[in-house]
């Protein structure tokens, strides 16, 4: 008999704004790592609440002949994304709703964030915007394959593509061990469909800052948190899929599980920070030239381990 769902078990409403409330967080955990960062001041990470209250008042600014219902569409649909991303990561052991193929789901809703992504892209009718949503579309098609694969990997391992059955498959042996290609491939590639650090092509200065360059107000703060709240479902999914999740002696399983996500998103705030911003053409190249074989490679030699019963 399957577990229950945190739906189930709490009640769906409940269950929700709790995820709502831990994705929100997460977002904020992400952008005040990224200040600390960038500042060396740990007191500056309160600084992403004080922005959002600033946008949250500020007006909106308008341009010649925007698709205002598209372009509304798209910055909503960002956050609205990432939260439903998270609905299929495992918290205390659960998840929010589970399906037959919880991994499709993830990757489905990094799929409709293409299209989030160029709606905000579109919707200005301004020629920055628009060369942003463009690279974003050219950057998430190379890294799409990629990430499929990776989680794929995972999922092989298991004998599953429900997320609780892999974590449960990996009370043993964490599965970073045996495919660590694919847990690297797999935060990278996140990061890139977050725009993120060397990644951030479509809000690149060249651009006058890409798909973000007309947004301000409700707007922007609606797409900055998306991409947070984003960066912080993709470490907590990593460090359920490939970390183990809860597994770990003396504290209780939630608590590791968080503490490996924070050091996921460490470690992405951080890189983020130090690597230079890639070119566009180079970051395409790299993900249909070098993360597709390796990928692939890192598949099969998982799919022998399997045939050999490694993971049984």
């Amino acid at each position: 008999m399957p577990e229950q769902t945190l739906a189930e078990a709490w009640g769906l409403a409940p269950a929700v704004l709790g995820v709502v409330a831990i994705g929100l967080v997460l977002g904020l955990v992400v952008a005040g790592v990224d200040r600390a960062v960038v500042s060396g001041a740990p007191r500056t990470a309160v600084e992403p609440i004080r922005s959002s209250a600033r946008l949250l008042v500020e007006q909106r600014r308008t341009t010649l002949a925007p698709d205002r219902l598209l372009w509304r569409l798209g910055c909503a649909a960002v956050p609205a994304l990432a939260l439903l991303s998270l609905a299929v990561v495992p918290i205390g052991g659960r998840t929010l709703w589970s399906t037959s193929a919880d991994l499709v789901w993830f990757n489905a809703m990094e799929a409709l964030l293409w299209a989030a992504v160029w709606l905000v892209g579109w919707g200005p009718n301004a020629v920055h915007a628009l060369t942003g949503g463009y690279r974003f579309l050219a950057q998430g098609l190379a890294y799409e394959l990629p990430l499929m694969f990776a989680l794929i990997t995972a999922g092989l391992a298991a004998g599953s593509l429900r997320t609780t059955d892999i974590l449960a498959a990996q009370q043993d042996l964490w599965f970073v061990v045996t495919m660590p290609v694919a847990f690297v491939v797999f935060v990278g590639s996140a990061a890139a469909f977050a725009f993120w650090g060397p990644f951030a092509a479509p809000t690149a200065a060249d651009i006058a800052g890409g798909v973000t360059s007309e947004l301000s107000g409700v707007d922007r703060l609606l797409v900055e948190a998306g991409r947070a709240v984003f960066l912080g479902a993709t470490a907590a999914m990593a460090a359920a899929l490939f970390l183990g999740g809860g597994s770990g002696p003396w504290l209780p399983g939630p608590l590791w599980h968080l503490v490996k996500t924070l050091a996921v998103v460490a470690a992405l705030v951080w890189a983020g920070r130090r690597i230079p911003l890639l070119r566009p053409d180079r970051t395409v190249e790299v993900g249909w030239t070098v993360l597709v074989p390796l990928t692939l490679l890192q598949a099969l030699v998982v799919a022998v381990l399997v045939l050999n019963g490694f993971y049984a």
